[in-house]
């Protein structure tokens, strides 16, 4: 598993986004892991937010795209900190784009958009916090699609759950491959998660344990895939 890998499963749980225990998903499911982003609160964590996205962006896309485009709400200060970290680190200049939930109906940026509007031709990279069911995406891709003949480069996520889809076969990000033809991938997966966390201390205590790596196996018994 690469550095920047590592670094950003210690880096998650030290920022108090990723946490085990017990938790209702807005699905009904009972996780034994949570991740949420918009825990990511200071300026420190979101420039490292943003370059991890960033390095997970150009190992799995390249640097072959114009436009960072991050659903409201979350995704609005990713597609910012992104583009800022492809700025620094790899000396790309990418615009950043957003929705609006709801329609601006007045001034010079009426519309749903926000920031750059998008143009014919432009190569987009969406960016989200984590997909569970893919919905998230069923709502925007349309939205970015209708703005514009752009071209959707990938979907690029913190963290893929690898649960099971609603067709139930394959992972909610293998279907939003499947069901729109664009790649989806994340800086890191659970399976990495657990590898490098399971009887490693961070932060002063040890965030896997056998109970918890116990209640982790359980659930994807039910919810991953077979």
């Amino acid at each position: 598993m690469e550095a920047y890998k590592q670094e950003f499963i210690e880096f998650m749980v030290e920022s108090d986004v990723l946490k085990f225990g017990e938790f209702t998903l807005k699905s009904g499911r009972k996780s034994p892991f949570f991740m949420n982003a918009g825990a990511y609160v200071t300026g420190l964590q979101l420039k490292k937010l943003g370059e991890y996205y960033a390095r997970a962006i150009h190992d799995n896309f390249g640097l072959d795209f114009d436009v960072l485009f991050g659903p409201a709400y979350k995704g609005i200060p990713l597609s910012v900190v992104t583009a800022i970290a492809m700025h620094d680190l790899y000396g790309k200049e990418v615009r950043y784009c957003s929705n609006r939930k709801e329609v601006k109906d007045h001034g010079a940026d009426a519309g749903n958009l926000l920031g750059y509007e998008l143009s014919d031709g432009d190569r987009v990279v969406m960016v989200e916090d984590v997909t569970t069911s893919g919905k998230s995406i069923d709502e925007t891709y349309p939205i970015v699609t209708g703005a514009a003949n752009v071209e959707i480069k990938g979907l690029i996520v913190s963290l893929n759950r690898m649960e099971v889809g609603k067709g139930g076969k394959v992972t909610a990000q293998q279907e939003i491959t499947e069901r729109y033809g664009f790649p989806v991938a994340s800086i890191v997966s659970m399976d990495e998660v657990v590898e490098h966390l399971y009887g490693r201390e961070v932060a002063g205590r040890v965030v896997i344990d056998d109970e918890t790596r116990a209640a982790l196996d359980a659930y994807y018994e039910l919810y991953g895939v077979k």
